[in-house]
């Protein structure tokens, strides 16, 4: 490839990023030509190309990248320390590509139309909403756990393998066909990540590969919360990439499924959520409303608590800091806080549907 191309690329960079911006002003431009346009259409051709594999094409591919890298930088060192502007801007021209191949084919749907101005939700809400939200949950928790278990003292133990999970959150995505068109979601592509435990170590649950759109799944996640997990990377998969908002499908996908473990995961993974915010405001009324669930509900959290216990390394911190910055570049102003903002939807989402 010639200089001057070399150079045009690099450079180019720099006016993508200008365009990227002003097009974060106009959210209603990228619902209705991207968001709900092309973007359908790109996401459903990578996964009929890629979904019917049994494993996931794009964590091959990153592995060969990774390793011609390393490989690049070995063979070519010398020349690096001689040429150290040229090597800079080779590194600014593949950035400059997998810019615009990234907002191309996923990355420009940070910038759509908020989820809760297409549902009609209201997306703020008071400590008291929370806490009533909360208490109502702890009920409904406690009353999955108990049908399922008939001991108010044990743990539930989801009976389903990782791969029947998957085909039930599909079935619950298609029942929602009708009342919910903007969760529609044809030709899947979910699959168990080959990286699973350097997912854990790095603390993820799963994540979207937006060049292949596969949704890879953390398989050493524990089952009780499989399903909500699978159920938020299909959301992405869907072109919702507001964390908060994926949370929210995540758990009205599994909320709604006819399958009662479904039904007690994305109970347990809401109320989790509100316990947090509640702890956050008045640690007090958190420890009444911890002593109120049942025994059972608390061993599935310390399951959960001593999965992450045993993958937490030094270097966990900083991955998180790094996933934060990426998602506080792509307008989630809060990074990876914005997890913990579902609280608010799941009010305004309640306040319309009561449990």
């Amino acid at each position: 490839m010639k200089n001057k191309l070399r150079n045009g690329i690099a450079l180019s960079l720099i006016p993508q990023i200008i365009v990227v911006k002003w097009l974060a002003g106009h959210s209603d431009w990228i619902e209705s030509f991207y968001s709900t346009g092309i973007y359908p259409w790109i996401s459903e051709f990578f996964r009929y190309i890629f979904g019917w594999v049994p494993f996931s094409i794009g964590e091959i591919i990153y592995t060969i990248l990774i390793v011609l890298v390393f490989r690049y930088i070995i063979q070519n060192r010398k020349k690096i320390k001689t040429k150290p502007f040229s090597f800079l801007r080779d590194i600014a021209m593949i950035l400059s590509v997998f810019y615009f191949t990234f907002h191309l084919v996923w990355g420009l749907n940070y910038y759509r139309q908020p989820l809760s101005e297409t549902m009609a939700l209201k997306d703020k809400a008071s400590y008291e909403e929370i806490k009533n939200l909360t208490e109502t949950l702890v009920a409904r928790t406690n009353a999955l756990q108990l049908r399922i278990t008939k001991d108010s003292t044990q743990m539930v133990q989801v009976p389903y393998t990782y791969n029947e999970i998957f085909k039930k959150t599909i079935t619950s995505y298609n029942a929602l066909d009708g009342s919910m068109p903007y969760l529609a979601y044809r030709r899947p592509s979910v699959k168990k990540s080959m990286f699973s435990k350097m997912s854990s170590y790095m603390g993820i649950g799963g994540y979207l590969n937006p060049f292949t759109n596969e949704a890879q799944v953390n398989k050493k996640t524990p089952v009780f919360r499989f399903p909500v997990v699978a159920a938020h990377e299909i959301g992405h998969q869907i072109g919702y990439a507001a964390e908060n908002e994926t949370n929210l499908i995540g758990y009205i996908v599994t909320q709604k499924n006819k399958d009662i473990y479904f039904q007690y995961s994305a109970s347990a993974y809401a109320l989790a959520y509100c316990l947090s915010a509640v702890h956050g405001t008045d640690k007090k009324e958190f420890e009444v409303l911890y002593a109120r669930i049942n025994e059972g509900v608390k061993k599935n959290y310390r399951e959960l608590q001593n999965f992450h216990k045993a993958y937490e390394n030094p270097f966990e911190p900083i991955f998180k800091s790094v996933f934060s910055t990426f998602l506080k570049a792509n307008n989630q102003a809060d990074g990876v806080k914005s997890y913990s903002r579902v609280v608010h939807l799941m009010v305004g989402y309640h306040e319309k549907y009561p449990l």
